[in-house]
């Protein structure tokens, strides 16, 4: 049985037992909060628990490693929706040590790139049309510097209220323990 197969056939038995009850809440978030952080399965449960964020408290943004690389992109836009129309009055933006962005070199991703297919032609097509593919592959050195750098991004974007906080953490995914590195509260 293929995932999709497997997971439609627990969806049915799902609805058809009214599971989702226990979930339903409204789109606006209880403690009206937008928290950006990362992708890692690592931190699925692990980082609303650690943070006593429960079903309908928070509007939550994952990418990979909780990275905001344009004030104009999907990501922002997402923080703005949050914002103005779905009463988050404050931004969380929460790395995690052990990220495997963390150290990540483009050359790694273009390798496997070409090795699943893609041509070479292709990345220079790309390159060609002004897609720096390097510098978008590339990941951070520092999760703190990367935490610190998206909350300046937000911060600092021209559509963001003065008055909101804008928090950066970093959490350990193997403890759920927090570090501030940006207390919204004191910038």
């Amino acid at each position: 049985m293929s995932i999709l197969d497997s997971m439609i056939e627990f969806n049915q038995r799902f609805v058809e037992e009214k599971k989702y009850e226990q979930y339903q809440t409204t789109k606006f978030p209880d403690k009206k909060l937008v928290i950006l952080t990362c992708m890692d399965t690592r931190l699925t449960h692990l980082l609303p628990n650690a943070l006593n964020v429960k079903n309908g408290d928070a509007k939550i943004i994952k990418n990979a490693g909780a990275v905001i690389s344009h004030p104009f992109g999907s990501i922002m836009r997402s923080i703005l929706v949050a914002l103005y129309e779905l009463k988050a009055d404050e931004v969380c933006i929460i790395g995690h040590h052990g990220c495997g962005m963390a150290g990540l070199k483009s050359s790694s991703i273009i390798d496997k790139v070409t090795e699943r297919g893609i041509e070479k032609e292709t990345l220079e097509t790309l390159r060609f049309a002004g897609v720096d593919i390097e510098n978008w592959l590339t990941g951070f050195d520092k999760v703190e510097d990367n935490v610190a750098h998206s909350v300046d991004m937000v911060r600092n974007h021209p559509l963001i209220p003065e008055d909101t906080p804008v928090h950066g953490l970093v959490i350990c995914p193997e403890t759920g323990k927090l570090d501030v590195v940006v207390n919204g509260y004191k910038e």
